[in-house]
């Protein structure tokens, strides 16, 4: 038996994160998900562009659903990051058998957060919604949408989870497969469902939820199939679907920091529409709108990300410093690289962009500036999301959580209620660079003790 598990160790062989040159590695681990996360932004925009053409409404309604279902979002995917940074560690120390034991148990923790999810979208989205506005058409539309999206989220969680299974193992390329598959159900049922074309019903903003959760169903299912035909680091059974108190508190050291970092920013979005609620609702339409445009420049940054972790992750558990440190400093470049590219078609076309959403003239009058004044912010946020991935690569959720928090809550939210207190919504913007800017202190203070602590002496 022992000869067999040796045998079997000895297949799974060197992987290429720990060899590969590193600028030719980063760009196949992260090219992939950087073009299936840039397709899935741009999935974001049209959705919202269909939803725009239904009334302002729909819009703000989609808008104000966003604390919701990002905390879904960051559930899964917080536990996907905890899932990808132990098992990429694993990987990187040669222990087999507990890359198993991650994976398994990884896809048992989904189950359980979908069954917590579809009951919050039974009993959550009527009371969520009254909350925020008094507006009856808003709350009708939120609350339609919003239960659709969440009973139906086991798609979320299997695609996320089976998704973050094949990047621990550097098959970006693979996840990437899955993921445009859910886009691409997204692109092509969102406008049928919506508008009721090829002889379906005219379903409005329920039409936009189901479509949502045909793509979300549609990725999950290829993405199991890729793991089971394709990732063979990783074994998957039934009879390993059992909870392993160990495995799962390793995961959620880095999960549930990052799950608090995700969902922090429900925190700040709720809060936010309500001081921008006080103007008047276009505001909160404006400030949906460019959460849907942001991701156009921010998910690609996410993508280099999701492929930079585990490169950090194998090498950091390979004690190799050299390949540790050069993957950051690529990456950092590569992500401001990106964000310069973001503020050039945020200051040159802002009138252009919000026309996408059927813009009011008093949606312009107030989307213009502000896409202006919070496009500043950009490149000092590539270096925030960067290095705090590399926090969560090495298994440092807290330090993650805190760069998030002084981001959005302790900087970002009060600067936002300071400024409104000037009566004028344009000063509100100015909170995202204020608030970033000292985000990046914060985070290089944190970096250099990280640093002097756990890579300095690697090897």
């Amino acid at each position: 038996m022992s000869d067999m598990k040796e045998q079997n160790n000895a297949s799974r062989g060197e992987n290429k994160m720990g060899y590969m040159p590193l600028g030719k590695l980063l760009l196949t681990m992260s090219v992939p998900m950087m073009i299936s996360m840039f397709v899935q932004s741009l999935y974001n925009i049209v959705d919202s562009i269909f939803v725009a053409r239904i009334s302002e409404n729909a819009l703000t309604a989609v808008s104000l659903a966003f604390p919701i279902q990002n905390l879904m979002f960051s559930v899964s995917i917080g536990t996907g990051v905890g899932i990808n940074s132990l098992l990429s560690r694993r990987l990187g120390e040669k222990n087999f058998e507990e890359v198993d034991k991650v994976a398994n148990n990884g896809i048992l923790l989904a189950i359980c957060g979908f069954i917590i999810f579809m009951i919050v979208g039974v009993f959550v989205p009527r009371p969520f919604f009254e909350s925020q506005t008094d507006n009856k058409e808003i709350i009708e539309y939120g609350v339609t949408y919003m239960r659709i999206c969440l009973i139906a989220c086991a798609g979320v969680f299997g695609s996320i989870t089976f998704e973050r299974l094949l990047m621990s193992t550097g098959k970006t390329g693979l996840s990437m497969v899955s993921q445009l598959t859910g886009t691409a159900f997204n692109l092509v049922f969102d406008p049928i469902l919506i508008f009721g074309l090829l002889g379906f019903p005219a379903m409005g903003i329920a039409g936009a939820a189901v479509a949502t959760v045909m793509g979300q169903f549609a990725a999950m299912i290829v993405s199991f199939i890729l793991n089971v035909k394709k990732n063979k680091e990783i074994h998957l059974s039934f009879k390993g679907l059992k909870p392993e108190g160990q495995i799962i508190g390793k995961i959620y050291a880095v999960g549930i920091p990052s799950i608090i970092v995700m969902s922090i920013g429900s925190i700040l979005v709720y809060f936010l529409n309500i001081i921008l609620g006080s103007f008047t609702t276009t505001a909160i339409a404006v400030y949906g709108v460019y959460f849907k445009l942001q991701s156009f420049v921010f998910m690609p940054v996410f993508g280099l990300n999701n492929g930079s972790v585990p490169i950090v992750g194998y090498n950091f558990g390979a004690k190799n410093k050299q390949r540790v440190m050069r993957t950051i400093k690529l990456s950092c470049l590569a992500a401001c690289s990106i964000m310069l590219v973001g503020v050039l078609i945020f200051e040159l076309l802002p009138a252009q962009l919000l026309a996408l959403f059927a813009a009011s003239d008093e949606m312009l009058k107030i989307g213009v500036p502000a896409l202006r004044i919070i496009a500043v912010h950009f490149p000092i946020a590539a270096f925030s999301i960067i290095l705090s991935s590399v926090f969560q690569a090495l298994g440092k959720g807290i330090q993650s959580m805190v760069i998030s928090f002084v981001r959005q809550l302790i900087f970002l939210l009060p600067a936002a209620w300071l400024l409104s207190l000037t009566g004028n919504i344009d000063n509100i913007w100015w909170s995202f660079p204020i608030a970033e800017f000292l985000a990046l202190v914060v985070c290089c203070i944190l970096l250099k003790g990280t640093y002097d602590k756990e890579i300095k002496n690697l090897g």
